[in-house]
């Protein structure tokens, strides 16, 4: 198991400050109320002593400004109410176009020292202000770029774009003063395919957070105390694998119970639901609406143990990935049953907080959760090294210093 250094509320406050002033510019291509990475960051780059205005994609009624709260400015361009599910139909290339020169324009009012593009759809406008003023350049890549879907099962434009930012990628990775990547095998990937010559690996891990065992989920699902919980959590979309979960739940033992909690996204839940009855397993699947995120540390910490049982075979990104669900998890004292995905496995085995599923047959996946669940011994011992590897290594206020040290170097 990981030798776990000193604690995340004892960092030296000198680790935590950027020598000079700085004026960051963030752009993201979405409501910044909405992006918790692109919080975070901002959060951190302000409290180390820069200035920092993000300029996100939002509608009127979203719209927010400077809090003392947190530290920095928020402009918005606003979009109509549709624009996040319209962007990628008939109107996608004049949609992409208008958010592009927007951005341009109102990053280049910005007198920033340094522009920062969150995910791929930022870039673009990030490159040309940052080329156009003489200023660094850095790029937050939340997954591994245009990785993250079936090429042939997206629209003819949707294709057209993919091709075109493949091949403009290239350049622009190679223009950024520097590159964060969220997982250990998407840095590999990254250098791997475009020679990058500086990569900062930054996980998306929460603020640290005191757990509190809670009871909320049985409450809210009306379950007795003996009923033992397995939670997934995160967005219900086709990429999940979540169908598997209701077919695991088939073999679950009477006692045990799977529940997903999330924003559904399109027909997914409904098609859920609709498995759930063909099974016959609504005794043992239970879906949830999302709660605020600020309220999720409670709600997790009420269940018994956490899943990120996702795909090996939708596409190459999922593969890579290093999920926010498994370190808020680890923060509620969740053991951890998972995939066999590599980053996954690697926090898993390195502070031994949970298990690798042997096989991805619902079969296994249902008799892996029931001998996770009866061993009230092990889980407690998970659930320990889980609580003390949040507090002491696995929280945002230790990976953060990275970033700081990253922008001091700029």
């Amino acid at each position: 198991m990981k030798k776990i250094s000193s604690l995340c509320e004892d960092e030296a406050e000198d680790n935590r400050y950027i020598p000079g002033s700085m004026h960051v510019c963030m752009h993201v291509v979405r409501d910044v109320q909405i992006d918790i990475r692109a919080q975070r960051t901002a959060e951190t780059l302000a409290r180390a002593g820069c200035q920092v205005t993000v300029l996100d994609v939002a509608t009127l009624e979203n719209t927010i400004g400077n809090t003392s709260a947190t530290g920095y400015i928020v402009q918005h361009i606003n979009v109509a109410t549709d624009f996040g599910a319209t962007r990628f139909t008939h109107a996608a290339w004049s949609k992409a176009l208008s958010i592009f020169v927007r951005g341009t324009l109102n990053l280049l009012k910005q007198p920033a020292d340094v522009y920062h593009a969150c995910e791929l759809t930022a870039l673009p406008a990030c490159y040309l202000a940052a080329t156009l003023r003489r200023k660094p350049l850095i790029f937050e890549a939340y997954e591994l770029p245009l990785q993250d879907i079936h090429y042939k099962t997206i629209s003819k434009s949707h294709q057209l774009w993919y091709g075109f930012m493949k091949i403009a990628l290239r350049y622009l990775l190679a223009h950024c003063t520097a590159v964060i990547a969220v997982s250990p095998p998407i840095v590999a990937e990254l250098q791997r395919r475009y020679h990058i010559s500086r990569i900062l690996l930054l996980r998306n891990i929460p603020y640290y957070q005191h757990p509190i065992k809670t009871d909320m989920l049985r409450q809210q699902l009306r379950l007795p105390a003996s009923k033992r919980i397995a939670l997934y959590q995160g967005n219900l979309q086709p990429d999940r694998g979540l169908d598997r979960l209701v077919r695991a739940a088939a073999y679950l033992e009477p006692e045990n119970i799977i529940v997903m909690l999330g924003q559904n996204i399109g027909t997914t839940r409904a098609e859920l639901e609709q498995l759930i009855m063909l099974q016959k397993v609504q005794a043992h699947v239970k879906i949830l609406a999302p709660v605020p995120y600020a309220e999720l540390a409670t709600w997790t910490a009420s269940a018994d143990i956490g899943l990120t049982i996702i795909p090996l075979d939708y596409t190459r990104n999922m593969k890579l990935c290093l999920p926010n669900k498994l370190f808020e998890y680890i923060q509620a004292g969740l053991p951890v049953l998972s995939s066999p995905l590599e980053a996954i496995r690697d926090i898993l085995v390195s502070y031994n907080v949970g298990k690798v599923v042997r096989s991805m047959n619902p079969a296994e996946v249902g008799m892996a959760i029931n001998s996770m669940l009866k061993d009230p011994d092990e889980l407690a011992c998970m659930r320990a090294n889980a609580l003390r590897a949040a507090k002491q290594d696995l929280c945002w206020e230790r990976e953060s210093l990275k970033l700081i040290d990253l922008y001091r170097t700029i």
